[in-house]
């Protein structure tokens, strides 16, 4: 699988934040670790709660409530070709 890049100008144009399965509960619950994460550099990260394709899946979201990974400029920037990143790792 292609490496998507841990870029702040990726994460800008990252759709997860907009997907069906991120629900408003797990975005509150992230949204701290997340801010403290870009303050140290996203590069560095082994995970961040948003931009799946490159952290691998979530800690939070478990129900598929519908994809929006294929209208992501991510996923057609990267070439990527599965769906579901928030509830699946790479391998899977």
């Amino acid at each position: 699988m292609t490496q998507v890049d841990k870029t702040k100008e990726n994460l800008k144009k990252c759709q997860c934040i907009y997907c069906p399965s991120y629900s408003k509960g797990c975005k509150m619950h992230s949204m701290s670790g997340n801010i403290a994460r870009m303050a140290e550099g996203l590069a560095t990260q082994k995970h961040f709660e948003g931009m799946f394709c490159a952290f691998e899946k979530s800690d939070c979201i478990k129900i598929n409530r519908g994809c929006i990974c294929t209208d992501c400029p991510i996923y057609h920037k990267y070439h990527l070709d599965k769906k579901s990143y928030c509830l699946h790792t790479h391998g899977e």
